[in-house]
């Protein structure tokens, strides 16, 4: 099951979620396109929530969210919880994202890294494992008591 993606973006992210999925697609991973499907202008939210949908309840690994910013995507993923939605632009973010605080969905701000930054994001984001010990209870207390979710 490691190997199973959703992914999804608005109009900002397209042209790197196309790439982003013929990239995994090459590295044998199952992918799940919830769009968009186009250049057109579309609101982050529709894509956020399937993909968030997704993961939470475990059809897919992983996530891969992608807009201008990152910052629309990550917040709405971050509503559902179990959702660890980080907004990652270089590779140590990526790393630590996953080492630190166990990210189960990826953010790309696609106006602020190339694609080739991207595709190297995807890649140690999907490769780097959590490093369990004293960040397992830290992760734990992320949606802790939480009634209003």
């Amino acid at each position: 099951m490691l190997n199973t993606i959703s992914i999804g973006s608005d109009h900002a992210g397209f042209e790197y979620k196309q790439s982003i999925i013929s990239f995994l697609q090459t590295k044998k991973y199952i992918i799940k396109d919830f769009g968009t499907y186009s250049m057109d202008s579309v609101d982050y939210p529709d894509f956020a929530h399937p993909v968030s949908s997704s993961v939470v309840q475990k059809e897919y690994s992983f996530g891969i969210l992608i807009c201008g910013s990152g910052n629309g995507v990550a917040i709405t993923a971050n509503k559902y919880n179990g959702i660890r939605a980080a907004i990652c632009w270089n590779e140590e973010l990526s790393i630590l994202a996953r080492q630190h605080n166990d990210a189960n969905i990826l953010c790309i701000p696609a106006r602020f890294v190339s694609i080739e930054m991207a595709l190297r994001i995807v890649t140690l984001f999907l490769e780097t494992p959590f490093e369990q010990g004293r960040h397992k209870k830290r992760v734990e207390k992320i949606n802790k008591n939480n009634t209003f979710l």
